[in-house]
């Protein structure tokens, strides 16, 4: 098991490192590109790769570390740091996004001619490197990945909008055309940004995973034979895809060590059913009480 996982998680981190340096070198390219062209959509998309490329470099960083195991300074190890590395992400996205936008306005509002040739080679090359990139990344498990995935899949269909402008614009002469695009898909972006954005900072505040149904787990535990109630039950999860479990279990009629030991045993099978990888459980009597109660 061990062995496989750490395959994977391999092959997802070289999957992001991949992306970061297409990414990266792609943007240099694309800087020239927009000046020789003059075309505004290639220029804001170099910025937003450039954005991009910060974030995937980020990623890769962040989710290297987040594979180190637990230590004395962060003793759930470091899965939490990929969670930060999808809020840096986001909030790069909606700044570039807004950069995007003012300069998409003020190029309808005085619009200028660009090269359609030029521009149809770079929007060629930019839907390869780009769609490659995505599709060596979209099969990735975590928040993280997703919002990498997010950043790949929007640069392909920007450089698509790009190309069909640009054939355009080989035939007739709508400068206006080449903003408005870019001003439709950065809108599209950003409506997924802000999506993702709340997923994220709902697990940063230690809120319940949504493929937790906590309800029918409290149910599945109440009817365990020995378990009377339960209470400061918590669950929240790392980054995504590893969640904690904690729970106080009251015991009722239990009349020797083995039937907790059972309960316990029962509990652990109901939470094993579920993507938790830590769960702690306190079992308490019913003669005792429990500090914590009152």
């Amino acid at each position: 098991m061990g062995h496989h996982h750490d395959h994977h998680h391999h092959q997802h981190s070289n999957n992001i490192r991949l992306a970061f340096f297409l990414n990266l070198g792609f943007t240099i390219l694309e800087i020239f590109g927009g000046i020789w062209t003059n075309s505004v959509a290639i220029l804001s998309d170099a910025l937003h790769d450039l954005g991009d490329s910060l974030s995937l470099g980020l990623a890769w960083y962040l989710d290297r570390k987040s594979h180190k195991g637990a230590n004395e300074k962060y003793t759930f190890g470091y899965r939490r740091f990929s969670l930060l590395g999808a809020l840096v992400n986001s909030i790069v996205l909606i700044t570039g996004s807004i950069f995007i936008i003012t300069e998409g306005v003020e190029r309808i509002l005085d619009p200028q001619a660009s090269d359609a040739l030029g521009m149809v080679l770079f929007a060629v090359i930019g839907v390869t490197v780009n769609g490659y990139a995505a599709w060596k990344v979209s099969s990735g498990k975590t928040l993280n990945e997703k919002v990498v995935s997010w950043h790949l899949l929007e640069d392909v269909l920007g450089w698509v909008a790009v190309l069909i402008v640009a054939i355009v614009l080989l035939f007739k002469e709508i400068h206006y055309l080449d903003p408005a695009l870019s001003l439709l898909i950065t809108l599209y972006v950003l409506w997924n940004v802000m999506k993702r954005l709340r997923e994220t900072l709902h697990l940063f505040l230690q809120g319940v995973p949504s493929d937790i149904p906590l309800d029918e787990i409290k149910k599945k535990i109440l009817a365990v034979a020995n378990v009377q109630s339960l209470h400061h039950t918590h669950v929240w999860s790392l980054e995504g895809e590893h969640h904690v479990f904690t729970s106080h279990i009251c015991l009722k009629e239990i009349d020797d060590f083995d039937q907790i030991l059972q309960t316990k045993t029962a509990i652990k099978e109901i939470l094993k059913t579920y993507p938790f990888s830590h769960y702690t459980l306190e079992t308490e009597l019913d003669h005792e009480t429990c500090e914590l109660l009152n």
